[in-house]
This record gives C-alpha cells, structure tokens and sequence, in this order.
C-alpha cells in the first residue's frame, strides 16, 4: 500500500509562490511516477504537473513557466513550486502516484493524497 500527504497549501496574494510536497510512505518501487492534479468546487480535477522516475516532466499550460515539479527519490517526496500565483490557480491540490510513466490523466494514477487547499487572493 502507498500512502500520499500534501502540505503547503495556503493563502497568498496574486503574484506570490507557494511550495507544496507530497510525503509517500509505505512500500513502493522506485520507477513510480508522481503528479499534482486540482480540482476547484463545480469543476472536473485538472492536471497541473508530473514527473517520471528518471526526473522526466510534463505541465499543464496553464502552468508551464510558473510551476516546477521536482521529486527526492531517497525521501520519497515530491514538490511543486508554485510562482507567480494567479487567482485562477485557486483550489485544492493533490498528489498522486502511479507505476508507470508520467501521465496528465487523473485515472491512470493508483494512489492519491488528500489533498492541500491553495488560495489565491486578487
């Protein structure tokens, strides 16, 4: 079993950074993927970023030049700095893990976090 904790989240203004990490525990294999996914209240859940075992990413668009995912594979971490905070980055954030490269569709990951709430004022 694979368990994944978010932190980080909080209340920042419009142009600031948040660094969220997600914590794995349990046994796991170490060609495990990692991604972030949000999801805002009435809205589908989104992918935002993700990372392969060999540090490979890939970004959402609405993201890509403010947000950089990184992963301690020693730590069984995963981070996501966010920079340049927009409103529209509002929602709650989680992790999630999969065996198998990285990918940007919610079903095709195993295991999933809680969640951290990000809140972006104007």
């Amino acid at each position: 079993q694979v368990q994944l904790v978010e932190s980080g989240g909080g209340l920042v203004q419009a142009g600031g950074s948040l660094r969220l990490s997600c914590a794995a525990s349990g046994r796991t294999v170490m060609s495990y993927a990692m991604g972030w996914f949000r999801q805002a209240p009435g809205k589908e859940r989104e992918f935002v970023a993700a990372i392969s075992w060999s540090r490979s990413t890939i970004y959402a668009d609405s993201v890509k030049g403010r947000f950089t995912i990184s992963r301690d594979n020693a730590k069984n971490t995963v981070y996501l700095q966010m920079n340049g905070l927009k409103p529209e980055d509002t929602a709650v954030y989680y992790c999630a893990a999969r065996l198998n490269r990285a990918s940007s569709t919610p079903i095709e990951y195993n295991y999933w976090g809680q969640g951290t709430q990000v809140t972006v004022s104007s």
